[in-house]
C-alpha cells in the first residue's frame, strides 16, 4: 500500500489521503476508514489512478456525496475514489446538456430551470451527484434518470473509456448495468432536455423541494430512501402501519416524519443501522409476509 500511495502523490493525481474516515463523506455521517483516499483533479487523473489499481490489483469503490451509501464501521478495504472537485463542469448545447459526475444534482437541476429547459424538475431535491444518480438511476416524484439520459461515459476497470447508450445502461427500478454485470466509474453524462416554461419549472422544482422539506428528515444526517418499494405497496407506508416510527437502536432511528428515513440520532454506528434494518425486515415479514429490499447501498468490511 505504502508504494501504492506513493506512486499516487508522485502522479499528483489530486487529493490522495490515507485512513480518511468515510464518515466525513457519507450523509448519514457514518463510515469507517478507507485505506486509500483519492479524490482525482480530472478524467486523465481518474484514468492514472484506476490504471495504478489495476497494476497493484487493490479493489476499489467510487462515491460521489455519499447519500444513498451505508459504509461499515470498518471501513473500505484498497482504493475509495471520490468524484467532486476536478469532475464538476457541464456545458449547454441548446438542449442537451453535458455534465461531469461529480457535479450536484440539485445544483445542476436549479442552473438549468434559470435556462427554462424541462426534463430535472424531480432532481432539485435529491442530494446526490450526477455519477451516483444514473449509477442507480435516481429518481423522484414519477421521473427518474433514465426518462433523460441519452448516453453515459463510463471508466472500466480495464482503463477504457466507454460510452454506453441508455439501452446498454439497462436502466430499471434504481439499478443500472454498472452495479452488478459491469462495474465501472460514471465519468459523465449526456441528458436531453426540453424547452419549457422557467416560471412553471421552478415552480415545479419548488412544491417538489418544499414536499421534500415537510416529509423527509434532511436535516438529520440520513442516507435517504433505505428500502426499496415492494410495489404495489410502499415502504415508508408499511413502517408506519407496522408502528415501528420513532423505534432505535443505538444512535439509529426511523424518522418520525418518514419511515423509510433512518436518522443518525447521535453517535450511530453502522452496526446500529444495520440492526435497525433487520429489525423492520423482519417486523414487516411478521405482519404482511413481504420481504423487505434494501435500496441503500451497504459497502465495505463485514
Amino acid at each position: 500500500m505504502n508504494e501504492l500511495i506513493s506512486k499516487l502523490k508522485e502522479l499528483n493525481v489530486g487529493n490522495v489521503k490515507e485512513n480518511e474516515r468515510l464518515a466525513n463523506h457519507t450523509t448519514i455521517k457514518i463510515g469507517g476508514p478507507a485505506d486509500i483516499f483519492v479524490e482525482p483533479s480530472s478524467v486523465e487523473n481518474l484514468q492514472k489512478t484506476m490504471e495504478l489499481i489495476r497494476q497493484y490489483n487493490v479493489p476499489w469503490r467510487a462515491i460521489g456525496r455519499g447519500s444513498n451509501l451505508l459504509v461499515s464501521d470498518r471501513g473500505i478495504e484498497g482504493i475509495v475514489i471520490k468524484l467532486g472537485s476536478g469532475l464538476d463542469q457541464f456545458e449547454l448545447n441548446g438542449t442537451e446538456l453535458t455534465v461531469d459526475s461529480g457535479y450536484s444534482l440539485v445544483a445542476l437541476a436549479t442552473s438549468i430551470s434559470k435556462k427554462g429547459l424541462s426534463g430535472l424538475e424531480f432532481a432539485s431535491g435529491i442530494p446526490g451527484s450526477v455519477g451516483g444518480a444514473v449509477y442507480m438511476n435516481a429518481g423522484a416524484h414519477g421521473s427518474d434518470i433514465s426518462r433523460i439520459l441519452s448516453k453515459a461515459l463510463v471508466l472500466f476497470e480495464n482503463g477504457e473509456l466507454e460510452w454506453l447508450s441508455n439501452d446498454e445502461m439497462e436502466f430499471s427500478y434504481r439499478t443500472s448495468v454498472l452495479q452488478k454485470k459491469r462495474p465501472g466509474v460514471v465519468v459523465r453524462a449526456v441528458f436531453q432536455l426540453t424547452e419549457g416554461d422557467r416560471e412553471s419549472i421552478q415552480a415545479e422544482m419548488k412544491k417538489n423541494k418544499d414536499y421534500r422539506k415537510v416529509t423527509q428528515p434532511w436535516n438529520l444526517p440520513c442516507a435517504g430512501s433505505i428500502f426499496r418499494n415492494p410495489l404495489p405497496n410502499y415502504a415508508g407506508q408499511l413502517i408506519e402501519e407496522a408502528g415501528l416510527k420513532g423505534y432505535s437502536i443505538g444512535g439509529a432511528k426511523i424518522s418520525e416524519m418518514h419511515g423509510n428515513f433512518i436518522v443518525n440520532n447521535g453517535g450511530a454506528t453502522a452496526e446500529d443501522v444495520l440492526n435497525l434494518i433487520q429489525f423492520v425486515k423482519d417486523k414487516i415479514y411478521e405482519s404482511k409476509q413481504i420481504k423487505m429490499e434494501t435500496e441503500v447501498e451497504i459497502i465495505g468490511r463485514k
